[in-house]
């Protein structure tokens, strides 16, 4: 293959991922009405019509100013729409574009970014590289869709969105995939679409652990829940129990009890009974931690998930992009890309499974681990600080693999996400390990 092909079928392949992000915004805000658009239906989200002029205006300034090196579209809007300037909780306040302004102008920066990508080397600067800002901006895009595709699950009313249901498996919980003593390369030095804080590849070394086959369960969760967990406080700790006393946690955020004593969960304006075989999702990391302490075992760290998702004990060498290798998920691999609109059952996806067994690490529920968000060991910021630097050592807690409402492109094995503890509005769910003598 020669450099001309190679180059040609990289423009198409981010086009493609660009055109999907695209895509999936449209669906995301014409699915309800301009009104609704502009509410703020939760104080920690934006109104949704923030984000897509957001997305619009990074998209701008990495892709038509930085590659393209063209004049500004609308340099005044870059103030309204940096998110380091104005919360979350004060951006309805602000004069941002109405629906009709944001889709024009993310259509005109969306124009001239193709113009940039079909006139761009994709060699040379470390910046289009193989495409990297182009593919920076997909994740971006993607990641603010995962984001407001849980401002649709927190609004109220009546369901917007439609999508068929996951499959259905009857796997038992509660197996457990013990991993062998040894070092791991952890992160990645290769993956030309690789964000910053997922390099430089390290080597690690990690005792014998068990960790769980599949997510925690539903079912598992009730009897957390039968059992007094939500007031026994010896399996709390002392923050995890002051925020469980001051938010009155009970239940999963979107959980409700009849008074029959059944339990219903509302996803999206639909209310469903609570299935049990479904990883639960809505938890925050002090109910994962205490649930942990509960079933005698702990949450897993970063690096002992990742271990999990990669390593592959017949060659003793970590894998590729995804638990399974290097090819793209399929619908038969991971629950991802919002195909569904909640978590399948557990044993849904045995070809999705890692070389040591561990199923359903990718897509269904992004997984608290017990590790804070830090730097690599020699980290260096690329393209700029406020994707990551800035984030270190601040109120963090690690998630790994992604969640029913994650896109392919903005997830893989060396990916690292993070939220605050108490957080149950992400799509977040847990598995277990535990040490092993």
């Amino acid at each position: 293959m020669t450099t001309t092909d190679a180059g040609s079928i990289e423009r198409r392949r981010l086009a493609e991922v660009l055109r999907r992000a695209r895509e999936r915004t449209a669906g995301l805000t014409d699915a309800v009405s301009d009104s609704e658009l502009r509410a703020q239906h939760s104080e920690l989200m934006s109104p949704l019509v923030w984000d897509l002029a957001h997305i619009g205006n990074q998209e701008e300034l990495w892709l038509i100013r930085e590659v393209g090196r063209r004049a500004p579209i609308r340099a005044d809007l870059d103030d309204l729409y940096d998110a380091f300037r104005h919360s979350r909780s004060s951006r309805p306040g602000l004069p941002i574009l109405d629906p009709t302004q944001a889709r024009e102008y993310t259509a005109a920066v969306r124009a001239h970014a193709l113009e940039v990508l079909d006139s761009t080397p994709l060699t040379g600067d470390r910046l289009v590289d193989r495409g990297f800002a182009f593919a920076m901006i997909a994740q971006h895009e993607q990641q603010h869709d995962e984001t407001m595709l849980a401002t649709h699950q927190l609004r109220a009313g009546s369901a917007a969105l439609t999508a068929p249901r996951p499959p259905a498996a009857n796997a038992v919980p509660g197996d457990e995939i013990v991993v062998p003593a040894g070092e791991f390369t952890m992160g990645t030095d290769t993956d030309p679409w690789a964000l910053d804080n997922e390099s430089p590849a390290h080597r690690v070394y990690l005792p014998t652990y068990a960790i769980d086959r599949f997510p925690v369960t539903n079912g598992e969760y009730l009897a957390f829940i039968a059992d007094g967990g939500y007031e026994r406080r010896d399996l709390w700790s002392v923050r995890g129990w002051e925020h469980r006393i001051t938010a009155d946690l009970t239940a999963p955020q979107f959980w409700e009890r009849d008074s029959d004593g059944s339990w219903w969960r509302r996803a999206f304006g639909v209310r469903n009974p609570v299935r049990p075989n479904q990883p639960v999702v809505h938890v925050c990391f002090h109910e994962a931690e205490a649930f942990a302490r509960w079933a005698g075992k702990r949450l897993p760290t970063e690096a002992e998930w990742e271990k999990a998702a990669r390593f592959d004990p017949a060659t003793g060498r970590s894998g590729g992009r995804y638990p399974w290798g290097e090819d793209d998920p399929t619908a038969t691999q991971a629950n991802l890309g919002q195909r569904h609109l909640e978590p399948a059952d557990i044993g849904a996806y045995p070809d999705g499974a890692s070389a040591l067994g561990v199923e359903q690490m990718f897509g269904d529920v992004w997984e608290w681990t017990s590790s804070d968000f830090t730097a690599y060991p020699e980290f260096a910021m690329f393209p700029y600080p406020e994707y990551s630097e800035v984030f270190f050592g601040g109120d963090y807690k690690m998630l790994r693999g992604g969640s029913f409402g994650t896109d392919p492109v903005a997830v893989r094995s060396t990916f690292r996400n993070w939220d605050h503890p108490i957080r149950r509005q992400i799509f977040s769910g847990f598995r277990l390990a535990r040490d092993v003598a």
